[in-house]
C-alpha cells in the first residue's frame, strides 16, 4: 500500500518518519506502533514492498537466510514467533526451527506483521513511495524532503537505509550484486569479485538460469564462508568478557573458547555463537586503534566463521566446484576495461602469491566485495546531503556514519542529534554486529522504548 500526496503530512500526535522500508525499517515501525498506540509512522521507501528491501525482495527462492528459522523472530521476547508464522502457512507448514528458509519468505513475514496497521482506521502507518533527498530540522521537528516534491513533517526520524553502497562503475562494466545481472550467453565466463555470502547468492542465480560456463570467484584472501553445523553455544559469563582489552587478548580468549568447546565434544561454532551476544559490547568498548587493527588483520577471519553457509548452499557450491564449473582464485581486483571482443570485458587481477598481474576476459563481472564502504563515497543523495550540511560525519574509520551509543546521528561537530537516529546496518560503525535480524530487532525494541518514553510532541 503506497501513498503519494503533494501535501505536507503532519498528523496529530507523535509522528516518526523512517527512511527505508526494508527489514530494519519494518522492525523499527513494528516496535514503535506496538509500543505506543498514539504513535504514527511514515515509512519512505522508493522501490520495494514494505519489509522486503533489497535483501528480502529477491525473486530467487534459492537466496536463503543464513540463519536458522528459530532465530528469526521479529520480537526479542517471543523467539518462536516466526516459526509459528511459518507453521501457520500451508507452503511452509513443515518447517522446523533448524530450517533455512528463503529470504523472500521472511520479507512476506515482516509485511504481514505490519499489514493490520496499514489497513487500520484511523491510519497509524503509511508508506510513501519516494526517495528521501534531505532531512532538516530546527531541534523541535524534522522535515524529510522527498524527490516527488512533498515534505514529511515529523517529531523524529530513523535512518534505516541499510548498508552503504559503492559508487557505480562509471563505465557500467562492473555490475552490482544487487542488480542480479544475467550473462549474455549460457557458456560465457562470469567473474565474481568477493567470496562472501553475496557471491553465494550470485552463484545460485547463475545456476538457476541454466548457466553452464565457468564461474570464477576472485578474493584477496581466498577464504569462503564456513558451513553451518549443529552445535550448542557456550554459555559465557559477561563478567569474563575483557571489555576494553587489546585485540591480542580477545584473540587469545577466542582460541581458549574454541579449545573449551572442542574439549566438550563441540566445534569452533559453539565458541563463536557463545561470543555473539557479547560482540556489540566488545566493539563499543574497543578503542579506535584496536578497531583499526581488527579491520586490518582479523575481520575476514571473523566474517567467514560468523556468516556461514546453509547446508543447501554448501552442497550446491561444492558440486559446482567438483565438476570444474566453479573455481576460486586468490587475487586483488585492480581494474576493468572493455575487452578485445564485442560483449567482453577485461579484468586486471594482482596475484599476490606470485607477485604477478593477470588479465582475464569475461562476459560478466559482478562486484560482491561487501558493504564496508566510506560514507563519503556513498552515492545516496540523502547521505551526501547530510554530510555536506554538517548534520552527519563519517566515523573515524570511515566504515559508516558516526553514531552515538544510543543510536543518535552525530553531526560534524561531534554533537548527537536529539531527533535523528540510525538503525540497523547503517549504524555498523557504532555497534559492528548490527546486520543480523536478532541484533536489529533488539535495537528496534530499545529505540522504540526510548522514543516512546522521552520524545515530547511539540
Amino acid at each position: 500500500m503506497n501513498v503519494r500526496s503533494p501535501q505536507t503530512f503532519a498528523p496529530p500526535g507523535q509522528h516518526i518518519v523512517i527512511v527505508g522500508g526494508g527489514a530494519t525499517g519494518a522492525l523499527a515501525a513494528l516496535h514503535l506502533l506496538n509500543r505506543d498506540d498514539r504513535c504514527r509512522v511514515t515509512v519512505i521507501e522508493p522501490a520495494h514492498p514494505l519489509g522486503a528491501g533489497i535483501a528480502y525482495s529477491t525473486p530467487d527462492p534459492d537466496h536463503i537466510l543464513n540463519t536458522r528459522a528459530r532465530n528469526m523472530s521479529a520480537y526479542p521476547d517471543d523467539p518462536h514467533h516466526f516459526l509459528r508464522w511459518l507453521k501457520g502457512r500451508p507452503e511452509t507448514r513443515g518447517t522446523s526451527g533448524e530450517s533455512f528458509v528463503s529470504r523472500q519468505v521472511f520479507g512476506r513475514y515482516l509485511h504481514d506483521l505490519l499489514a493490520p496497521f496499514l489497513s487500520a482506521r484511523p491510519q497509524r502507518l503509511r508508506v510513501v513511495q519516494a526517495s528521501c533527498l534531505a532531512l532538516t530540522g530546527n531541534g523541535e521537528r524534522v522535515v524529510a524532503r522527498l524527490d516527488d516534491g512533498q515534505s514529511v513533517l515529523a517529531d523524529a526520524a530513523i535512518l534505516a537505509t541499510g548498508p552503504g553502497r559503492r559508487p557505480p562503475d562509471p563505465q557500467g562494466l562492473l555490475l552490482s550484486a544487487w542488480d542480479c545481472p544475467k550473462p549474455k550467453t549460457p557458456d560465457g565466463r562470469v567473474i565474481i569479485i568477493g567470496s562472501g555470502l553475496s557471491m553465494v547468492d550470485q552463484v545460485h542465480s547463475l545456476l538457476n538460469r541454466g548457466h553452464t560456463g565457468e564461474i570464477l570467484v576472485v578474493s584477496r584472501r581466498g577464504l569462503l564462508p564456513r558451513p553451518h553445523a549443529p552445535g550448542t553455544p557456550l554459555q559465557i559469563n559477561p563478567a569474563d568478557i575483557p571489555l576494553g582489552a587489546p585485540l591480542s587478548a580477545l584473540l587469545g580468549l577466542t582460541r581458549s573458547l574454541v579449545r573449551e568447546a572442542e574439549r566438550r565434544g563441540g566445534t569452533w561454532r559453539d565458541a563463536v555463537d557463545g561470543l555473539r551476544p557479547h560482540v556489540q559490547r566488545l566493539w563499543v568498548d574497543m578503542g579506535m586503534v584496536e578497531r583499526a587493527r581488527f579491520l586490518r588483520h582479523a575481520v575476514v577471519w571473523w566474517d567467514v566463521h560468523r556468516h556461514r553457509l546453509p547446508p543447501f548452499s554448501e552442497a550446491r557450491l561444492g558440486a559446482a566446484a567438483r565438476r570444474g564449473q566453479l573455481t576460486y582464485l586468490r587475487g586483488c581486483f585492480q581494474s576493468i576495461s572493455p575487452g578485445d571482443q564485442a560483449g567482453e570485458v577485461r579484468v586486471r587481477i594482482l596475484l599476490p602469491l606470485q607477485n604477478e598481474i593477470s588479465d582475464l576476459s569475461a562476459e560478466l563481472v559482478i562486484d560482491c566485495r561487501g558493504t564496508r564502504t566510506d560514507p563519503a563515497q556513498d552515492p545516496s543523495p540523502l547521505v551526501t546531503d547530510l554530510l555536506s550540511r554538517g548534520m552527519a560525519r563519517p566515523d573515524t574509520l570511515a566504515i559508516g556514519l558516526d553514531v552515538s551509543r544510543d543510536g543518535a546521528l552525530v553531526d560534524a561537530g561531534g554533537v548527537p542529534s536529539s531527533r535523528i537516529f540510525v538503525a540497523g546496518p547503517a549504524a555498523r560503525a557504532a555497534f559492528w554486529e548490527i546486520t543480523a535480524i536478532p541484533d536489529i530487532r533488539e535495537q528496534a525494541h530499545v529505540l522504540a522504548a526510548r522514543l516512546a518514553g522521552t520524545m515530547q510532541v511539540v
